[in-house]
């Protein structure tokens, strides 16, 4: 089997065994399905995409999981115009179905949240309420609704959620479900009776799939692959596909790990449910497939039946319709820094190497009929780069300058950070579209700002930023930019990392120096190290590979002097002094941008504009050449 093969459900031919999953977006209108929902899925659906499943769908009021999470009820005619836009295509559309249980929130609903047994939530700490024969009944009922809205609005079918973050999975799992009725003694009971209504609801003509997490990671009460094996073989007749997924509420960061879990980490588990439905009904591989290598492999090995590949389809939507072609394929980095959106900032779904994602009615095409011009980019990091291949793309002729020996700049250097390597597949993507697409590149080469003229677009940079903190004689201190750029110079001795940002930098920097063998000592003012990881669901592993590593961690302190052989930090609350062995202080703060001064008239981006994120610096550089189909062409005399 190939990526690129059609494959027929419920008699529904699907163009590709490609699969574009549910995943929050923050895309609604209201509870509803957006116009910006519609373009974002047409476009994953122009690229190839065989199935589409839409954001999941609360399928009772009880529920309310983050602000704009999808209500079935208020979905209707936005799943219509998903199927509208989607079927000239051939990709079929189905709706995800959901309900989150105890793993919602009561803060948008003010209702209590339902769950099987009363067992507070792991992570809101939250107490639901334990639902009795009526709300179970409701339940029910709200599938059995959405199923019917679902044939209203003329989808291909529906996807029930039994997965991480599901009312479904607390049923079926001895780590929520202590209930001493019928649906504690069955646990899959409820189960049967959601996947039973909705069938009779949309027929055996339309596709019913199912999202099943098949490992809790929790084998003392939780779901092991041999019991989701058992209930794989019960189900598999009753279902047209079964996606398999893993986590529980105890490990939410399981289902979308960032780039320190290696790409395809379900592959056995999901060999181990294809074996046990013994092609009862189709598997799908979830888990980190972002390569179309391992994802044919994964076909190949007889793993899985399709594959889904989401957060890759989110950083190139023409995937599937590149395969076989000399197009590259836009990498996707891992990170989580713009697709992962379940947090109180409400931020829209997006992607550090394609900022159109998540924004495609907003966003202007690549491609255009511009007046063509000659445009230099001075600086190859990641916005100039992105720039120079906008501009080409838009039909200019470019001159990129850059002033060290390879592309790639900042992105190229944070790819040296451990864990975070897969950034380089990123900065490789953009130095070879730049080649590719015919840009004249020169290396070494530094370009005197005050000597150029016409239309350039500056993308030079940032510097060190200032310290806040005394250095004595012979105290050491080391930039973290200069140490990337010679990993392997890491100075003798004990070593502080100072953290001012909270970020992967950081944690990541602390991680090479023991891995070095050097005493390790990370420092920051905050109560958790890494707090910003946060939003991208690796705080808490970040945090235990520290201590695994033997890090110490100087919480909640201010580096105020350094010293030759110690600093001296003080509590950030308390003010209280202590000295910590170090020989060379590794300073990770904020940057400023380039001073030199910029002629007027030129275009200014990424970091040359305020040092942030990778995602800001290609937005920036892409902004930066859409820019000039608005400018007035350049006199040069």
């Amino acid at each position: 089997m190939k990526l690129t093969e059609p494959v027929t459900l419920a008699g529904r031919r699907a163009p590709s065994r490609v699969l574009f999953g549910p995943h929050e977006t923050n895309l609604a209108r209201g509870r509803a399905i957006s116009e910006a929902h519609v373009a974002y899925y047409e476009r994953r659906a122009a690229g190839g995409a065989g199935l589409i499943v839409t954001e999941t769908a609360s399928v009772h009021d009880s529920d309310w999981p983050y602000e704009r999470a999808p209500l079935a009820a208020d979905c209707g005619a936005g799943w219509a115009s998903v199927v509208r836009a989607c079927r000239p295509h051939g990709t079929l559309v189905l709706a995800g179905l959901g309900h989150a249980g105890s793993q919602g929130s009561s803060a948008f609903s003010q209702q209590a949240l339902w769950a099987p047994s009363r067992v507070p939530d792991v992570a809101s700490r939250e107490m639901p309420m334990e639902m009795e024969a009526a709300e179970i009944r409701a339940v029910v009922a709200g599938f059995t609704r959405a199923a019917e809205l679902a044939v209203e609005a003329d989808l291909d079918g529906v996807e029930v959620d039994a997965g991480q973050h599901s009312l479904l999975r607390q049923f079926l799992s001895g780590l929520t479900n202590q209930r001493g009725d019928a649906y504690g003694t069955d646990k899959a009971l409820l189960l049967r009776e959601v996947l039973a209504a909705v069938r009779a609801r949309i027929g055996d003509g339309r596709v019913l799939g199912l999202r099943l997490s098949c490992d809790e990671l929790a084998p003392w009460a939780g779901i092991t692959p041999d019991q989701a094996q058992a209930l794989a073989r019960d189900l598999a007749r009753e279902v047209d596909y079964l996606v398999v997924v893993r986590g529980s509420a105890m490990g939410t960061s399981a289902t979308r790990p960032d780039s320190h879990t290696e790409p395809g980490f379900n592959v056995e588990l999901c060999r181990g449910i294809r074996e046990a439905v013994a092609g009862a009904a189709p598997v799908i591989l979830q888990g980190s497939v972002v390569e179309p290598g391992q994802a044919e492999q994964a076909l190949a090995d007889g793993v899985a039946d399709l594959v889904e590949m989401t957060r890759a389809q989110i950083a190139d939507a023409d995937l599937v319709r590149k395969l076989g072609t000399t197009e590259p394929v836009r990498p996707c980095t891992l990170t989580n820094q713009k697709c992962r959106v379940r947090d109180n900032r409400n931020p829209i779904v997006s992607c550090i190497g394609d900022p159109r994602s998540g924004h495609e009615t907003g966003d202007a095409p690549l491609t255009g009929t511009d007046p063509a011009r000659s445009v230099l980019v001075v600086g190859g990091g990641p916005a100039g780069l992105e720039a120079a291949r906008v501009l080409a793309l838009r039909g200019h002729r470019v001159r990129l300058v850059e002033r060290d020996a390879e592309l790639g700049g900042m992105l190229a250097l944070a790819a040296r950070v451990p864990g975070r390597d897969r950034l380089g597949n990123l900065a490789r993507w953009l130095a070879g579209e730049v080649h590719r697409l015919g840009v004249e590149v020169a290396l070494n080469t530094e370009a005197d700002l005050a000597e150029l003229s016409g239309d350039v677009v500056v993308a030079t940079g940032s510097v060190a930023g200032p310290r806040s903190y005394t250095v004595h004689d012979g105290g050491f201190v080391l930039d973290v930019v200069d140490l990337l750029k010679a990993p392997g110079r890491l100075p003798e001795g004990p070593v502080a990392i100072y953290d001012t940002v909270g970020d992967a930098v950081g944690v990541g920097i602390a991680e090479l120096a023991a891995a070095a063998g050097r005493p390790t000592t990370i420092i920051t003012q905050d109560q958790v190290v890494g707090t910003q990881l946060a939003l991208t669901g690796d705080l808490a592993d970040a945090n235990a590979r520290l201590q695994r590593a033997g890090v110490r961690l100087a919480k909640r302190s201010l580096l105020r002097e350094v010293h030759a052989g110690h600093v001296v930090v003080t509590d950030a609350y308390t003010g209280t002094a202590t000295e910590l062995e170090c020989a060379t202080l590794i300073h990770c703060g904020h940057r400023l941008p380039d001073p030199t001064p910029v002629p007027a008239g030129m275009v200014e981006a990424g970091d040359r504009v305020a040092p942030r994120s990778v995602h800001e610096a290609v937005l920036e550089g892409r902004r930066a050449a859409l820019a000039f189909a608005a400018k007035p062409l350049a006199v040069h005399r």
